[in-house]
C-alpha cells in the first residue's frame, strides 16, 4: 500500500509538472495590433541559447565533436552539420504547421515567406535540452523561448513579448531516440501552444 501511495503520488507530481510547463504568459506589451491581420512574418534568432548544462551552444557543439570525431574520425563534423540543419529542415516547418493550424481558423497566415506582412514574430530560443532515450532510460527534449512581436521594417519596436518554458519534446509511445526528432516535438508543441494562445488572446478578444 504505501509503495501504491508513492507511485501515485510520483505521477501527480509529473502532471503538476507538465502542466506547468504549458504555461504561456505575455510578458511584454500586448497582442491587440494582430486582429485584422491576415499575415506575419515569422524568424528565428538562436544567439543567445543555451544547451543542457552549457551556458552557450557553441560549447555544447564543440564538446560533442570531440566526443564523436573520437569515436569514428569525421562523425563529429557529420553531428555539427546535422544539428544545424535540423533547424530549417525540421524545427522551424514544425513550429510553421502547428501554428498555422490554428490561426488560420481566423484567418492569418504566419510563415516565413510573408514579407510583406507590417508585423514579424521571432521565435528566440534561449534554451534547448536535448534529452536522451537509450532505451533503459529516457528524458524528454525541451525548450524555452521569447516569443517577440516587433515592426518588420523595424525589429528595434518591440510590439509584445510571450515567454514559454519548459516546452516537452516526446515520440509517442518513447519512441524518440533521434535527438533532432525530440526536439523537433518540442517546437511542434510550442507551434500549437502559440497558435491556440494567439487565436484565443488576440484575434478573438
Amino acid at each position: 500500500m504505501k509503495q501504491l501511495k508513492l507511485l501515485v503520488a510520483a505521477f501527480l507530481l509529473l502532471s503538476a509538472t507538465n502542466i506547468q510547463a504549458q504555461k504561456i504568459k505575455i510578458t511584454q506589451g500586448d497582442l491587440g495590433f494582430l486582429k485584422g491581420q491576415t499575415e506575419v512574418l515569422v524568424e528565428y534568432d538562436y544567439s543567445q541559447l543555451a544547451v543542457g548544462k552549457f551556458d552557450k551552444e557553441e560549447d555544447y557543439i564543440a564538446k560533442k565533436v570531440a566526443e564523436y570525431n573520437e569515436k569514428k574520425p569525421g562523425s563529429g563534423d557529420e553531428w555539427k552539420v546535422k544539428w544545424e540543419a535540423d533547424r530549417a529542415e525540421r524545427y522551424h516547418p514544425k513550429f510553421e504547421e502547428l501554428l498555422n493550424s490554428y490561426t488560420s481558423k481566423v484567418n492569418c497566415s504566419f510563415n516565413q515567406t510573408n514579407t510583406n506582412a507590417q508585423y514579424t514574430l521571432i521565435l528566440k530560443t534561449t534554451f534547448t535540452e536535448p534529452g536522451w532515450n537509450i532505451g533503459i532510460s529516457r528524458m524528454d527534449a525541451s525548450i524555452n523561448v521569447e516569443i517577440i512581436f516587433v515592426e518588420t521594417v523595424n525589429h528595434d519596436n518591440q510590439l509584445a513579448v510571450i515567454t514559454m518554458t519548459g516546452v516537452p519534446g516526446r515520440g509517442a509511445m518513447g519512441n524518440d531516440y533521434d535527438t533532432g526528432f525530440r526536439i523537433q516535438e518540442a517546437y511542434a508543441k510550442c507551434g500549437k501552444e502559440t497558435g491556440a494562445f494567439l487565436v484565443k488572446k488576440a484575434f478573438k478578444e
